[in-house]
């Protein structure tokens, strides 16, 4: 009689978090649709500097990230995510017909504010919902896989940009179409999404922003927060990729390429990576993820051509899918369950308050000293966040 066992499979991965990840596609495709082609739209058509677009682009995705401590909280308070995050998905839907509309820079800054409104409001739930309903065997690839197929339509986003800015010539037009898969994204939200019933907590989730509550959180939690501070401050506001391109010499209508190229790397790394993290370590996959980033802000700097623009475009895209998957699931490894909306909006909060100064900063620093300055300030935050990042003393939690 044989005393082998039979091998051990793997969950599978919930068909909510595939719901979740096509929601989560067509979003992207319409939101980067407009984020491909508005630093153009704000430079060209409005006539704004640097720093008016780190500025806007700073605050508008600095407000979506602490939004989405509160909608984390309330999450957790209500044990429901669901109605949170269609509200946050709708939001960014009703605002897409507001930017081809734009007349003035007023605009535009209250449409990208309400819509990154939309995305605070969606984030943490969303995030948190993903660990709710999915095996911890698995969660790393699960995260690495909303986080690719939402790449899937940051990729095609750009390109419907570019065929639709060959076809009209005219930005104001290739706007409209960013209407149309924010709709679809809804629609697949309310109908194939699905979250688990919930148990009303015994102790009622609170915000953690008192000592008490830092504490509970956990100092390991607080480590992976300063880390992925180090990582947002260093890359800015990818606006500046697409004002790059154009500095080197990209036709206009050809500008969103680097926002493909960007994507296409970020898709092709982010699920690997997240599955790879679930067998392994998270840790070495950050450091990698600053070297790269490191090395990206310096070609950038350097590039006078658009080989050397898209070889660092690349580089950024692959840092993005080797650390925001991952940054994700350590997260959820080590909130605690009950708090766990909440963990992930004070991650956001912290990043959104980085992300509105660097932002500014790195304007500053284009208006003043030229398109290179920028990126020589993230090649410096990157190499100090190395420092951070490297010495084995973070907790072995952090480093499954």
């Amino acid at each position: 009689m044989s005393d082998t066992h039979p091998p051990r499979t793997r969950p599978a991965i919930p068909g909510t978090v595939w719901a979740l990840g096509l929601v989560s596609l067509f979003t992207d495709m319409s939101s980067e649709l407009v984020h491909s082609l508005l630093p153009l739209f704000m430079a060209g058509t409005l006539g704004a500097s640097g720093l008016v677009i780190g500025l806007v682009e700073g605050a508008a995705e600095g407000l979506a990230l602490t939004m989405k401590v509160f909608s984390g909280y309330v999450s957790d308070r209500m044990g429901r995510r669901k109605p949170l995050i269609v509200l946050g998905y709708g939001l960014a839907a009703l605002t897409k017909p507001v930017f081809p509309l734009a007349d003035s820079m007023a605009w535009v800054l209250g449409a990208r504010l309400t819509d990154r409104v939309g995305k605070g409001i969606r984030g943490a739930p969303r995030d948190a919902l993903l660990a709710d309903v999915t095996p911890k065997e698995v969660r790393g690839a699960a995260y690495g896989l909303r986080q690719s197929l939402d790449t899937v339509g940051g990729f095609a986003g750009p390109l419907l940009a570019i065929g639709f800015m060959l076809w009209f010539a005219d930005i104001r037009t290739a706007l409209w179409v960013a209407a149309v898969p924010g709709v679809i994204a809804v629609v697949i939200l309310l109908f194939w999404v699905r979250e688990p019933e919930r148990r009303s907590p015994s102790a009622p989730a609170r915000l953690p922003l008192t000592r008490a509550g830092m504490a509970q959180l956990g100092g390991t939690f607080w480590r992976v927060v300063l880390i992925g501070a180090f990582l947002t401050f260093a890359r800015f506001s990818e606006a500046f990729l697409v004002l790059r391109a154009s500095s080197v010499g990209l036709a206009d209508a050809w500008v969103p390429l680097v926002m493909v190229v960007m994507s296409l790397v970020y898709l092709l790394a982010a699920y690997p990576a997240g599955h790879w993290s679930d067998r392994n370590e998270r840790r070495p996959l950050l450091v990698a993820g600053f070297a790269t980033l490191l090395v990206a802000d310096v070609v950038l700097a350097l590039c006078d051509g658009t080989g050397a623009l898209m070889l660092g475009i690349a580089l950024w895209g692959l840092h993005m899918g080797l650390t925001q998957g991952v940054l994700a699931a350590m997260i959820a490894d080590v909130a605690p369950g009950a708090l766990r909306g909440t963990a992930f909006g004070v991650y956001n909060l912290a990043s959104g308050a980085v992300l509105l100064v660097s932002a500014g900063i790195a304007g500053l620093l284009w208006d003043l000293y030229g398109a290179p300055a920028p990126f020589w300030m993230g090649a410096s935050l990157a190499a100090l966040g190395l420092l951070v990042t490297v010495p084995a003393s973070l907790h072995p939690r952090i480093a499954r």
